[in-house]
């Protein structure tokens, strides 16, 4: 089957204005990325901040333009679209934002805002606007009686359930799901990922699934991309990845998840080493600069590595074949 989504060579630059702007270099905050989302599947794309996950997001959906590259939805050209065209797409294509406070118009009532997307769309009119606003506050968990609320008389967990209300009200197909959780505390986590995990049952919906933790990807996707630099250096099917990643930067992810179990150790593995800036990223491997595996050398200073299969996933070192081992983060970290 086609994957509903089709990334390729997406690159996204910005350039920093001020007095010397003429001699600035370009910020590669996306910088060749391509993957693929299936119908009903949730891809992970994980990465520190200011690695360019964010960015991607907004990107393939057009809340940014792109530099170059190109973004295939259900086989349509998403960067080749009119104003009027990406409209009626928009349908199909949303987004829930790691701040849903910031969303949501502090002037409106929830259930106003939740409306919007429907008024515009014309998917109803009078009573059944209201009918069905109430009916998509009990699909995320809330008394449709709060549509009479406001936006500060809620809690995080509760705004971002209102969040992915908006969401669902114009009924799309594929969201991204921008670092939904990262401002929440572990519990509410938990169950914001159940409610999109049965939202995907009950919808058929795909994701894509913006976060810097892995034990919270592993929960809910079923593939994951590793970002560094503006770049994925790794990727493939989740508990593969996990349980062997090839990438020395994706061992160092895995060793920042907390271990609960008491009685077992994982060494945690702090990288040193210069930081490069995405608009002055280094030759050769963009990770060089902080690697720690034991094999490498002038070529990886030299040489950018590609994307190549190992194992079950793909990834972007000379060395993949012997990259130090990770424990995988457990189901319930």
């Amino acid at each position: 089957m086609t994957p509903l989504l089709q990334v390729r060579d997406l690159v996204k630059h910005y350039t920093t204005a001020g007095l010397f702007r003429a001699g600035a270099r370009p910020v590669r905050a996306v910088d060749g990325v391509s993957f693929e989302v299936g119908h009903g599947e949730t891809l992970g794309l994980v990465g520190e901040s200011g690695c360019g996950k964010s960015s991607v997001g907004r990107t393939i959906i057009r809340l940014q333009e792109p530099t170059s590259g190109e973004a295939r939805f259900d086989g349509v050209d998403v960067f080749g679209l009119d104003r009027t065209a990406l409209r009626r797409l928009r349908r199909r294509m949303q987004i829930i934002f790691q701040d849903p406070y910031g969303s949501l118009n502090p002037r409106m009532t929830i259930g106003a805002a939740v409306a919007e997307g429907i008024e515009i769309h014309r998917l109803a009119a009078g009573a059944e606007i209201g009918r069905r606003v109430g009916a998509l506050l009990e699909e995320v968990g809330l008394d449709p009686a709060y549509g009479r609320r406001y936006p500060h008389e809620f809690s995080g967990g509760q705004r971002q359930r209102i969040g992915i209300a908006r969401a669902l009200a114009v009924e799309p197909s594929f969201i991204v799901c921008d670092e939904p959780v990262s401002a929440l505390d572990v519990s509410v986590q938990a169950q914001v990922l159940n409610l999109l995990s049965d939202l995907q049952r009950d919808r058929g919906l795909s994701y894509l699934f913006i976060a810097h933790d892995l034990a919270v990807v592993r929960q809910i996707a079923q593939r994951v991309a590793v970002m560094y630099l503006g770049r994925i250096v790794e990727s493939g099917p989740t508990e593969a990845l996990l349980s062997a990643p090839r990438h020395p930067y994706t061992v160092a992810l895995l060793s920042a998840v907390p271990e609960p179990d008491p009685t077992r150790r994982r060494a945690r593995i702090v990288l040193s080493g210069e930081l490069p800036s995405p608009s002055d990223p280094p030759p050769g491997c963009p990770f060089h600069t902080r690697c720690f595996h034991p094999a490498r050398d002038e070529r990886c200073r030299s040489e950018a590595p590609i994307l190549r299969a190992v194992g079950a996933t793909t990834a972007a070192c000379h060395y993949a074949e012997s990259t130090p081992a990770a424990e995988a983060p457990g189901r319930d970290a």
